[in-house]
Order: structure tokens, then sequence, then C-alpha cells
């Protein structure tokens, strides 16, 4: 056996090629660690030096496929051709090699077998291996199947009783959570409905505070109209007494009123008067039924928009429970009155507001666009420092200026600007001077900022600085030399659905960055030192709280998805247009909108065919007043007034 071997090993190493060279000449020193690892008869080699003996040399894999060379290495067939492509010689000892000197090397491939079958042995569960023991025909008695049953019957009741404690324990943990929750919902519940017992009963004694004046004036009232001496009326102390009672009647809404129908007087006494005092009387009744027809148009506004209202209440008596009443609010008469908490006088100014107006009312109209000019669009409408002028501007590439009290007050064919200046650009924006009265600045599509003298109507400067279309200026509230401008060349301005806020003495990084839009974001306001509005091609308005550096509120309502539909704001209502032609008005504390007015086309035939293609482009509040300027694509401008 050994001569066999020796001879073997003799032959293998002359390197010709032949039938007689298929036995590895390394066999003899590759095999005994082979079937060591696969018999563990050899249980001095390690099983580190196995997997290595069974690497193939080039893809240092286990060999796949084996072949064996002319020299007696071992490879992966696909390996050994593929480096036989490009060399012809042996990857480990660098002998000449051909295909031809390939031969496939069974007895590897069946160790390698077995091995890979011993190894998912060795790493298969005692399950897996006494099922293929089972397959393989190990025989057990009866006896030995019994206590296998008995043994799975009890591991598996011992599993389904661990599976259902955790089952158990997950539901305990749910319903701990979700107590949590309830309780603090309650305890939530709780405090609010404590709030707003606590308002009840303070509006209510105030209620009767209210009702015992309105008492005492009416019969302040009654006593001043059954007096029969004609020298009480033109006295100076009783016209002031007279003035007191009027402003107080003003004052509380006509209540007074109310109380004066119900407590009618006799008939002596309206005989004494004749007929102006039954006239008198008929006016306070029609007066009164007006209020009254009011305060159901109130109520309603209340139910529709109850949620909002809500939210709007329980939010402010949250946060302003601790909180000690400011400076102002201790002057004012929200807070002259005991019980009254700072969140519920909030409450009620944003109650009154929201429900004093229903609808946008048209006090004016006119035509800014040229008939022979088919682009009317007005892109910016703004009033001056004063509110006494407002001037607009589009792509007719005009800016005119309208005297604001003659537009209100004299007949539409007489609207005729008093100022126009034609610049050679279409533009995009207007910002007057808030500090010199007859300066105001443009932006135009050209990039070009100018700044005009009204008085003139000569441009002043030039600012050449925007390499593409500008679409914003704006002067300083604080500085009357310097404005800002934004433009499409991304110097000054954002397309990142963000709204970066600045502090002008360091504007190398914002001091904040407010995301939430989906979409462009085309305008932002300041409405006051805390907040700020943006609107967006999303179809969205958001409100921004830039001291806390958190969203507040989402308006919903106007479409807006491509075109700049104007943003105005004062200090209680947010206005804009909607690419539906119509304008809409939102109150601050609400997400809904408060009105809208919706534009109709002055021709019959565009009302029908072209309504859709319309769209508001510019809106200005009159500083604080429920007044609004509005214009739209098709040049008509409109004064609107909140109206109830």
């Amino acid at each position: 056996m050994e001569e066999r071997d020796s001879s073997t090993a003799t032959g293998g190493g002359g390197g010709g090629g032949g039938g007689a060279l298929v036995p590895a000449v390394k066999a003899t020193s590759t095999a005994p660690p082979l079937e060591s690892a696969i018999s563990g008869d050899e249980a001095e080699v390690s099983p580190k030096e196995t997997d290595k003996d069974l690497m193939c040399p080039i893809c240092m894999q286990l060999i796949k496929d084996a072949f064996l060379t002319a020299c007696g290495h071992s490879f992966c067939f696909m390996c050994i051709t593929t480096h036989l492509r490009n060399k012809s010689d042996c990857p480990c000892c660098a002998r000449h090699l051909t295909n031809n000197q390939l031969y496939p090397n069974f007895l590897l491939d069946k160790l390698l077998k077995k091995a890979s079958v011993r190894q998912v042995s060795k790493n298969a569960s005692p399950v897996e291996q006494f099922r293929r023991a089972l397959q393989q025909g190990y025989e057990v008695s009866v006896m030995e199947v019994d206590t296998l049953i008995s043994l799975l019957s009890e591991k598996k009741r011992k599993m389904e009783q661990e599976e259902a404690e955790r089952n158990m324990q997950i539901l305990l943990d749910f319903l701990h959570c979700l107590r949590k929750q309830k309780v603090d919902e309650l305890n939530e519940i709780q405090t609010d409905l404590q709030y707003v017992k606590e308002d009840i009963t303070a509006v209510e004694r105030h209620r009767v505070e209210l009702y015992r004046a309105k008492d005492r004036y009416s019969v302040k009232l009654r006593m001043l109209g059954d007096d029969p001496a004609p020298k009480i009326w033109p006295s100076t102390a009783d016209r002031s007494s007279g003035g007191v009672s009027s402003g107080s009647h003003s004052s509380l809404g006509g209540l007074a009123a109310g109380g004066f129908q119900n407590k009618k007087m006799d008939g002596k006494a309206q005989g004494s008067h004749g007929p102006p005092r039954k006239d008198a009387l008929s006016g306070l009744d029609s007066q009164y039924i007006s209020q009254s027809g009011l305060a159901v148009m109130r109520k309603k506004r209340i139910h529709v928009q109850f949620n909002d209202l809500q939210e709007c209440y329980l939010q402010k008596r949250r946060q302003l429970t601790d909180q000690p009443p400011r400076q102002d609010e201790r002057d004012s008469t929200f807070m002259q009155r005991e019980g009254y908490s700072t969140g519920l006088a909030e409450f009620q100014s944003v109650l009154s507001t929201f429900t004093r107006y229903s609808r946008l009312r048209v006090i004016a109209e006119l035509r800014h666009g040229d008939p022979f000019h088919s682009a009317n669009i007005v892109s910016s409408i703004e009033f001056d420092r004063d509110d006494q002028l407002f001037a607009t501007a589009g792509v007719s590439r005009r800016i005119k200026v309208f005297d604001f009290s003659s537009v209100v007050n004299e007949p539409a064919e007489a609207h005729c600007p008093v100022v126009e200046m034609s610049t050679l650009s279409k533009l995009s924006c207007l910002s007057w001077n808030k500090f010199t009265k007859n300066q105001i600045a443009s932006s135009d599509y050209e990039g070009i900022v100018t700044v005009w003298d009204v008085t003139t109507r000569q441009s002043v400067m030039e600012y050449e600085e925007h390499e593409k279309r500008a679409w914003s200026v704006d002067f300083s509230c604080t500085e009357p030399s310097m404005l800002v401008s934004g433009s499409d060349d991304c110097k000054v301005g954002s397309a990142d659905h963000h709204i970066h806020y600045y502090d002008l003495r360091n504007v190398s990084q914002p001091v904040h960055v407010f995301g939430g839009h989906k979409k462009a974001v085309s305008y932002v306001k300041f409405l006051s030192t805390n907040e700020l509005a943006s609107a967006s091609t999303d179809s969205t308005l958001r409100l921004w709280d830039v001291k806390e550096s958190l969203p507040v509120r989402t308006f919903k309502g106007h479409t807006n998805e491509k075109n700049f539909v104007g943003l105005s704001v004062n200090s209680e209502y947010i206005a804009c247009g909607s690419e539906t032609n119509e304008v809409f008005a939102y109150h601050k504390e609400i997400s809904r909108p408060v009105t809208c007015h919706k534009f109709s086309s002055p021709d019959v035939e565009d009302a029908d065919e072209d309504a859709g293609a319309y769209f508001i482009s510019a809106v200005c509040w009159k500083s604080d007043s429920p007044t609004l300027l509005t214009a739209n694509s098709q040049g008509t401008i409109k004064v609107l007034v909140l109206a109830a």
C-alpha cells in the first residue's frame, strides 16, 4: 500500500499530461487532514486548518465543483477556467497549465458534500437532529416515544403559559397607559370645566350689573321724558347728562333700548309730548329690533365656528391662568371687573371682533387697466403713510396714485388717478416710504428697484442690483433711507418652503428657520413684535410665534397653487386672495375664514366662459380699520369693508 502511494506520488511529479496523471500528487498531504476533518479520527487537526485546506486558492472560499490540475492543486472549476483565459500557469506553483490538464476531483467533491452535511447537522437544533434520525430509520421503543411525547406536552404547556403571561403583561401595560391618558384627559377636562364655571359666575355677575345700569338709565330717560319743562332740554347740564346717557346706551349695545321698550310710558306721558315723542319711541323700537337681529346673527356665527372658538378659549385660559394682568389690561374695562381672568378678557375681545363681522361689503369700485391694453393684472396695491392716498401697479407699466376719500365718496365715473407715472417694464411690487410721504419704491420684471417722487412724478434713484426679476420691495419702518428687495436671482429670498428669520445685526445666519409649508413661500408679514404670518402656494397661511420659534395656527379656505394672490395683515385680521377670484378675511385666532367676497366679471360673456381664469392679485388693509383694498387679474379694484 505504501509502495503504491509512493509510485503514485512519483508519477504525479512528472508533470506530463496523460491519463495516468489523474490521481493527485498532493493527495497524500491533503487527504489525511480532510478525512480527519470529516470523520474526526485525527482530533489533532484543528477546524481552522481543515477549513483552510478546503478553500480555493483563488476565491478563498470553500471549493465548489472541484477540479484538479496536473500539478496536484484543486480549485473551483469557474475560478481556474477564468484564470486560464488570461494566463497559462498554475496560480499556486506557476507551472505551465492548460484547460486540457484539468480533471474533475470526484473524491474531493464527495468529501466536501459530507463535510457540508456534517456541518449542517452540527448546527441543527435537537428537534431537527431527532427528525433526521427518525427519517434515517433510527429504532425507538414505544416507551421512549411515550416519554418523548410527555416531555413535549409538558414543554408545550410551559411555552403556552409563558406566552399567555407575556400577552397579559402587554395587555396590562396598554391598560395602564390608557388609564393614565384618560386620567390626564379627565384632569384636563375637570380643570377646563372649573375655568368655565368660574367664568360663568363672573360673566353672570357683570350681566346683572349691566341690567341694573340699564334700569338706572331707563329711569333717568323716563324722568327726562316726563318733565314738562321745555327749558331742561336746551340747558348745558342736561345736555351733558343726555350725552352720558347716550354714550352709555351705545356702550351697552342696545340693552338700554330694550329696557326702554319694555317699560313703556303711560298714556298721559305720551299725550303730553305728542307725535315727536311717539316718533322717538318708534325709532328706539326699530333700533331694538335691529340689535336683536344682529345678536341672533352673532350667535349663529358662534355655532358655525364653535370648535375653533372653543380651542381658542381653552388655549388662552390655560396659558394665561397664572399670569398677572399687564399694565394696559389693568387699565381696560375688562380688568376692572372682579373675577375676570386675563384669559377670559382676551377671549372676550376675540369673540367680540370675530362675531362682529359676517361679510365684506363693497363701498367703491374702479378699473385700473387700460381698456385698450389686454394685460391689466394689478400686482401691488398700497396705502401711503397717512392712509390718504393709495397706489397701484402691475403689468400695464404704470403707477397710479388715487385719493382714497375721492374714490369712496365720488361717483365711479370720477375715479381718476391724481398722479400717474409710466415705467419701461412690468411692475411687481410697491412700497411707500414710512416717513417721507411723497416717496414710493417699485420693483420690476427687469430686476430694477426705483424710488419715485410722487410730487414731481420723476424717479429719484434706480438700483440695478438684481440679475433677474425683482418680486418684492419694502421700505424700512425705522430707517427712512433703507429699503430691501427680493428677486429670482436668489440674492434675497428663498423657495425652499421655509421662512428664514434674521436679526439685522447679524445676517450671517438666520435666528430661526420656520418649516411647515409644503410649497414655495410667497409672502411674509409681521402682525406684531412676536407674530409673523406667511403665505404659500400650498393654499395655506400660517401664523408663527417668532419669540418662542413655534408654529401657532394654519389657515385654510382659499386656493393658491401658482399665482401671487397677495397678503395683508393688521392687528386682528389677515387678508389674502384666491385663485377662485375671491378675497378671504381670517381672524388671527380662528383657522377658518371669517368671510369672503367674490369678484364678478364686468362682462356677462366673460363671467360664464373665463370666470376660472381670473384671480385676486393684491390686497391691503387700511391700517387697523375694517377697510380693505383689493384688486384682481382683470384690473378691477374694490374698496371693501367688513360689515355685520
